[in-house]
């Protein structure tokens, strides 16, 4: 890998704070591309356009990816005064469709629920805790490594929102519903013969020693469970499908996307955008709603 390649990841990570995942996947693309048409840095428009070539058997996602990243880095070098020109308009533009999040209809939801309830009645352990990580994912609209890896002090005594370190170690404030703080607290009860965690949700509910947290993994399989225990399609379930859905249902409540692109922790709106769509009727029936001129025309 070059100097200067070397350089712009610093940058991702110093300036940016990338986290260790996106440093990884922005150095494969960019020592990928190194290896076809050398140091980055002195590349013509020409070496450039050879990539389209070398990538075409890939995905167009995976070429909009690797596009994206020598974009980057094209723009930092121009930027560092490493080139007097930016090579990157030789890079293939592949047309790619990003796919909507899978959509949970409130009757799903309510499904889940009274299943947990129901299950968290006997007091059980891992039913309580299901009930907790259920609450955090639909009613905070945490990522699934944000929930697992929740740090026992996070949790505040009084207040209403809690901090979340996301992505790129970038924190941000999440509310805590009434709902979530009782099962919160019903789980703390039963969590405490896990001095020795550090994390919210223990690995277990059993071992006592466990010092590390649930995985991502476990918690996708929980959440399966459930859903065939709820009588649900279970691939129609995930922590990610919670997510969108706790952004969704928000949105269908009137909330504004600049609020729920903070909610989420997105760096950019137009993820949120993606995330968060709505229906067209629904849409229409705002503007004839809320426009201040609502009274006067209407959108048909």
């Amino acid at each position: 890998m070059s100097d200067s390649t070397r350089a712009f990841l610093d940058m991702l990570s110093v300036q940016r704070g990338a986290a260790a995942n996106t440093l990884a996947a922005y150095a494969r693309d960019l020592a990928g591309a190194e290896a076809i048409i050398g140091n980055l840095a002195d590349a013509s428009r020409t070496d450039v356009a050879r990539l389209g070539s070398e990538w075409a058997s890939l995905a167009p996602s995976t070429v909009a990816r690797k596009a994206s990243a020598l974009r980057q880095y094209f723009g930092f070098a121009f930027d560092e005064g490493w080139r007097s020109d930016d090579p990157s308009g030789g890079l293939p533009v592949p047309r790619t469709g990003r796919k909507l999040p899978k959509v949970l209809s409130h009757d799903a939801i309510n499904a889940l629920f009274e299943r947990a309830e129901m299950e968290a009645a006997s007091d059980r352990p891992a039913a309580v805790r299901l009930l907790a990580l259920l609450e955090l994912l639909y009613g905070s609209g945490l990522r699934a490594s944000e929930l697992v890896s929740l740090p026992i002090v996070a949790l505040p005594r009084d207040a209403p929102l809690m901090t979340i370190k996301g992505k790129g170690d970038v924190s941000r404030m999440v509310p805590i519903s009434e709902r979530a703080r009782e099962a919160l607290a019903r789980w703390l009860e039963l969590r405490a013969g896990k001095p020795q965690s550090p994390f919210l949700f223990p690995s277990g509910t059993r071992n006592r020693g466990a010092t590390g947290h649930l995985t991502r993994v476990r918690l996708f399989q929980m959440l399966k469970e459930l859903a065939v225990r709820a009588n649900l399609d279970p691939s129609g379930i995930s922590p990610h499908v919670l997510r969108h859905a706790f952004a969704t249902h928000l949105l269908e409540g009137g909330a504004d996307l600049r609020m729920l692109q903070t909610l989420l922790g997105h760096a950019d709106i137009a993820t949120t955008q993606i995330y968060t769509h709505v229906d067209a009727a629904r849409l229409v029936e705002l503007v004839n709603s809320r426009h201040p001129l609502a009274g006067d025309a209407r959108v048909d």
